[in-house]
């Protein structure tokens, strides 16, 4: 699995985690449903993402290491 696919799985769990959050423990949870979909187009600009630095520090590579 590459940085990139990994970044998008961490996030949908992380969505999934908030909404969850949200419906059975306090509506105000939705903000971080918001700061991971922040993070999202951020990095689809950026390309820095917290959580991709964490990965790659993991030993995962990326998608442009693994075509070479």
């Amino acid at each position: 699995m590459t940085i990139e696919r990994a970044v998008f799985a961490f996030a949908g769990c992380m969505v999934l985690l908030s909404v969850a959050l949200t419906y059975f423990v306090h509506p105000n949870f939705i903000w971080f449903t918001v700061f991971v979909g922040a993070n999202l187009l951020q990095f689809s600009f950026s390309s820095f993402c917290p959580a991709a630095f964490v990965f790659k520090k993991l030993g995962m590579k990326t998608e442009r290491q693994c075509a070479v």
